[in-house]
């Protein structure tokens, strides 16, 4: 997918809210779809803690101009990941198309909000490695958010996924586990049965863009603070914070869309 046109481009900017500080550049290896070559690149990326809130965000510009927002909300138990995905304008597309997907956060998968608001930057411009790469995850979201219940799931996803209200993806097991802390099941709606019965074609395989079929979408942290760090010293008796952990992480989802016209850049895999 070629980026759109510098329209397309502000009316991304606009939905994102603008940026926030905490400027990253961060250098870690993307392997394009089906490819088995790797290449290097930098991503800039946005940080921003609340320990008030209790909330972590993060934001990247993907090569192909996608923007991409990546929310922890500590005290639901909740990530959030959300794609504003440019269109070709040239195609007859809409300026940009937006996912959400939202996934349980475990504990220890990142650094807590109050340490993440203590970071502080000696070289803003340094472009950063991460120590580690994480293992992939692929995930089937065959459940849809209710956008109108979403704050009973986390206060955050009214404003991250304003723009994605019919496109908001989670799974089965996360839901179970937050029906099991009290979050009422209205949030949370059955997709088509299609897809574990691997009768829906892959979205790629599709030339009718008016038909239903299984999409795939991937994104990747580049760098983020995923462990704090704990030093020793003679002088204190206990260990002590002394730093972080980085680490890179890719996701690729599964989900059902109603038209193959809602999945159109499988076109380019």
């Amino acid at each position: 997918m070629r980026p759109a046109r510098s329209s397309s481009t502000e009316a991304s900017n606009k939905a994102m809210g603008g940026l926030i500080p905490g400027h990253l550049l961060c250098s870690g290896n993307s392997a394009g779809h089906e490819m088995s070559t790797k290449r290097s690149q930098v991503t800039e990326e946005t940080l921003q803690a609340d320990s008030e809130a209790d909330s972590i965000s993060l934001e990247l510009r993907k090569p192909d101009g996608t923007l991409v927002t990546f929310t922890a909300d500590f005290k639901k138990d909740v990530k959030i990941f959300r794609a504003l995905i440019l269109g070709e304008l040239e195609k007859g597309q809409s300026q940009f198309q937006a996912l959400c997907f939202v996934t349980r956060l475990h504990h220890n998968e990142i650094i807590p909000s109050e340490a993440m608001a203590k970071l502080r930057q000696k070289n803003p411009r340094a472009v950063r490695q991460a120590e580690e790469v994480r293992a992939p995850e692929q995930l089937h979201m065959d459940i849809a958010v209710n956008f109108s219940q979403g704050a009973l799931l986390s206060p955050h996803l009214h404003n991250v996924c304003a723009e994605a209200t019919d496109a908001i993806y989670t799974h089965q097991e996360d839901v179970r586990f937050w029906l099991e802390q009290g979050v009422d099941s209205s949030v949370f709606e059955a997709l088509p049965k299609t897809m574990e019965q691997a009768e829906l074609p892959h979205c790629r395989q599709v030339g009718d863009h008016g038909k239903p079929c299984a999409c795939h979408y991937s994104l990747s942290l580049a760098w983020y603070p995923c462990m704090l760090k704990y030093c020793h010293s003679r002088e204190r008796p206990a260990p002590y914070k002394c730093g972080i952990r980085s680490c890179q992480k890719s996701y690729s989802f599964d989900f059902y869309v109603p038209q193959r016209q809602l999945c159109l850049w499988d076109e380019d895999l």
